[in-house]
């Protein structure tokens, strides 16, 4: 007899039965083959996703911290008069 269910896919179409299980297969297909032997991509994806507030934390840390850095290389530049700041590069497609 037929029976109703529910299933998850991650981006490639695979079937899953819980939304962490298809979200950990993305996350280990972006990581790629991790190690010799077996892949250590699973196992790595399924720590991210339970840590996932940590590092969501250290990720803005780190973009408040690459924002300052950036200005102070900005200001270092524009202070000393023997530096010629470069033109910004132009995109291939503009």
């Amino acid at each position: 007899m037929a029976r109703k269910g529910i299933g998850f896919f991650d981006s490639k179409g695979h079937f899953f039965k819980s939304p962490e299980d298809a979200t950990v297969s993305d996350i280990a297909a972006l990581l790629g083959k991790v190690g010799e032997g077996e892949s250590l991509a699973p196992g790595i994806a399924h720590i991210l996703l339970r840590r996932r507030d940590d590092l969501q934390k250290l990720f803005a840390e780190h973009d408040a911290m690459m924002k300052g850095h950036a200005a102070m290389i900005d200001k270092t530049v524009d202070a000393s008069p023997n530096v010629a700041k470069l033109p910004e590069k132009r995109s291939a497609a503009a």
